[in-house]
């Protein structure tokens, strides 16, 4: 049987489907499979799919949509899973901008339910179930040669990573670094390093082109992430100055950023870290839970810098630098360079002490 579909969603955008698929009503019930579903409803809220250009389009009752299946376990959003089973006629839901589907089990009341799909068939070629990991990008070198990495972590979704994350390519690259852009964790969509690439960056990948819909509930994600850097690197056109590595989700939650920072390989490539707060709890307590992993951070951002009272905190409790992504760019661009490239020629980081002193000043305020 052959669909024409209204949307496709930019979490199969590697596949380069054709304008018409092939579809079974035998449905794979595996993570990455792709599915054509039928919208049963339209929202006014969480409305709207990214397609495979990046264009956000709504989704009206009866659109016929590609996707695939996954999990998602966002705080400020949906929670679903892969059902054990599918077959033609279930009802799944739409779970994320990028077109993951899956069964949802927990809803938020910001946004209201996820939007209801039929699910009519799974998408075949050449006879077999098409997954997105057919179309992933080839494993790189293990001993090509990696640029610094820039980690840009939160505690928390919209934390104001992405802007940091994009701040630091543009600033970087008008001072003349070639640098490439990365999205490590999260639920498959496309804005975020579509956006890296627009501030600069040579090349971006995300885990979605190394095959998975979502980073949720893995058990180490750090092989994942590590083959996306390497990655990056192999498909820039250039040898790679640094690449700004953004983790999605909180360095707290289901998306696996406590594991990859937690692995030794991954941690051997870090040479500066943004921790992105939403205020100053968050600040003092991302800067302890990182310490007490030894991990270093060398700048707080996001929205406990917006004005002087919490600079002055992350500055005079935390003993660590504070810089607005929004109000003062080039003064975390300065931060960022002088740690990973000034720091590297003087001899490398010093494992940690930096964010335990921090934690430890903040611990006695």
């Amino acid at each position: 049987m052959k669909i024409r579909p209204h949307k496709i969603g930019s979490v199969v955008g590697r596949l380069r489907l054709p304008e018409q698929v092939d579809i079974s009503r035998i449905v794979e019930a595996r993570s990455g499979q792709v599915l054509v579903v039928r919208a049963l409803e339209e929202k006014r809220v969480y409305d709207v799919i990214e397609l495979t250009t990046g264009r956000m389009a709504h989704v009206g009752k009866g659109d016929v949509i590609i996707g695939a299946l996954g999990r998602r376990d966002a705080l400020r959003g949906f929670v679903g899973r892969v059902p054990e089973s599918i077959t033609a006629g279930d009802t799944l839901h739409l779970l994320n901008l990028g077109g993951v589907l899956g069964a949802a089990v927990s809803e938020n009341k910001d946004v209201g339910h996820p939007l209801r799909v039929e699910v009519l068939g799974m998408v075949l070629r050449n006879g077999r179930g098409v997954n997105i990991a057919d179309d992933a990008v080839p494993e790189p070198p293990a001993d090509a040669p990696m640029p610094p990495v820039l980690v840009v972590s939160g505690t928390c979704m919209n934390s104001g990573k992405t802007y940091a994350a994009c701040e630091l390519i543009s600033g970087l690259t008008a001072r003349g670094y070639a640098v490439g852009g990365a999205k490590l964790t999260g639920v498959a969509a496309q804005r975020d390093v579509l956006s890296m690439g627009d501030h600069g960056a040579v090349a971006t990948l995300s885990f979605r082109d190394i095959g998975l819909p979502s980073t949720a509930g893995l058990a180490d994600v750090a092989p994942a992430a590590i083959r996306v850097l390497r990655s990056v690197q192999a498909e820039a056109t250039t040898h790679l100055d640094c690449i700004v590595a953004e983790m999605g989700d909180g360095i707290i939650g289901a998306y696996g950023v406590d594991t990859i920072l937690q692995d030794a390989d991954f941690r051997a490539m870090i040479s500066a870290h943004v921790l992105c707060a939403n205020d100053l709890v968050a600040a003092w307590g991302g800067v302890q839970w990182l310490a007490a992993r030894g991990l270093e951070v060398d700048v707080v951002a996001g929205p406990a810098t917006d004005n002087s009272v919490g600079e002055t905190y992350v500055t005079g409790e935390l003993g660590l630098a504070a810089a607005n992504a929004r109000t003062d760019p080039s003064l975390l661009v300065d931060l960022i360079e002088r740690a990973a490239f000034q720091r590297a020629l003087s001899g490398g980081r010093d494992g940690g002490a930096h964010a335990a002193d921090g934690a430890a000043s903040g611990g006695a305020s």
